[in-house]
């Protein structure tokens, strides 16, 4: 049986005197180790990308989490602060990439930056600074701290009751998650639904409206559940879940068993 095949966008980044397409490690061995199958990375080519190409062979799409934020000019706005970082390649190959996958049905796991392209993608916008926002809590972390205090469990979350994500998490109501994230969705794109906000009512989970089976799941979530995955039962959860959409689509499409 062959493995199901994930692509996982990359960001660009200048390291040294050179430029590079990256994604950071823990977002592919979560594919890998935790959804079971083959990450591919795309390199960010913008327009340049053949995307029949990519998504006639693909199974899945991880979207990644990232330092840069989606340029503000995809949702009708000016940039709030400049000092914060753009990828201009990245919106420019993950945007149109998401609505091909979701008319195509392929099962879709979006995380953070992930999580504010699809929405921004279908038609939504952000807050580019939630901590600015009343009533709003700052849901940014402190990179003073270590890594693993920076990932360490923030707030409370609320499921929606019978909603797709309670489901995955057999049926729970409530989930403590990390929060490093300064932007977040400010009006929900047509054709998503909540699936969990936090306490302040930002919005920290949705799908999409027209993913009724395994084979169309698409999930998208604030928080990390990448950090760590092994060491949490619902982080698992979540990537078998996409895993397990994977491979259905996989066998829908008629791939070799």
């Amino acid at each position: 049986m062959f493995s199901p095949i994930v692509i996982v966008p990359a960001c660009t980044a200048q390291i040294g005197a050179h430029p590079y397409h990256v994604v950071q490690m823990k977002y592919v061995d979560a594919v890998l180790r935790g959804a079971a199958c083959l990450p591919l990375v795309l390199p960010a080519f913008g327009a340049e990308t053949d995307f029949e190409a990519v998504l006639s062979n693909a199974d899945g799409l991880m979207l990644t989490g990232s330092p840069s934020n989606v340029h503000p000019s995809h949702y009708a706005q000016e940039v709030h602060n400049t000092a914060l970082p753009q990828d201009a390649s990245r919106d420019a190959t993950t945007l149109p990439l998401i609505r091909a996958a979701l008319a195509r049905g392929i099962p879709l796991l979006a995380v953070c930056r992930g999580f504010q392209e699809v929405n921004v993608a279908l038609g939504g916008s952000l807050h580019q600074a939630v901590q600015e926002v009343e009533g709003m809590i700052d849901h940014r972390e402190d990179k003073h701290l270590s890594l693993d205090q920076q990932y360490a469990a923030a707030h409370n979350i609320t499921l929606v009751p019978d909603g797709r994500l309670s489901q995955i998490l057999d049926g729970a109501s409530t989930l403590k998650v990390n929060s490093l994230h300064g932007q977040g969705v400010a009006q929900l794109a047509p054709g998503l639904r909540v699936e969990a906000v936090a306490d302040d009512g930002l919005v920290e989970a949705f799908s999409f409206a027209d993913a009724t089976n395994a084979a169309s799941f698409a999930l998208a979530v604030q928080w990390h559940p990448e950090w760590r995955m092994a060491e949490n039962p619902d982080s698992m959860k979540i990537f078998r879940a996409f895993g397990l959409a994977c491979r259905d689509y996989q066998a829908k499409r008629g791939k070799p068993q």
